[in-house]
């Protein structure tokens, strides 16, 4: 049995699961899935350079970091009232 509080992700309330009073909110964002236009210039490089520069610039991050910049999912615990307001405005642009 698991001991530890569900929580909700926004305000903290306590909530207590099979009590109909939280929603769970999975996100998932994928990079831009469209295919790349590659024109003649692109075709025209240096490969090898191309290749080369690409490894050069993921050495300094981890690899959690570079899986980041493609996929991600989150998943988070609403209260109803949080729920609510989250779902009407997710970006929080609305006044």
């Amino acid at each position: 049995m698991n001991d530890t509080p569900t929580l909700c992700h926004r305000c903290l309330a306590e909530l207590t699961p099979c009590r109909s009073e939280l929603f769970v909110v999975r996100i998932e964002a994928v990079a831009d899935p469209s295919p790349p236009v590659i024109t003649d210039e692109d075709l025209n490089r240096d490969l090898d350079s191309e290749i080369n520069r690409l490894v050069n610039s993921l050495r300094s991050i981890s690899s959690q970091e570079a899986m980041d910049q493609v996929y991600r999912r989150v998943t988070l615990t609403l209260c109803n009232a949080c729920y609510k307001t989250w779902i009407e405005d997710p970006t929080g642009t609305h006044p």
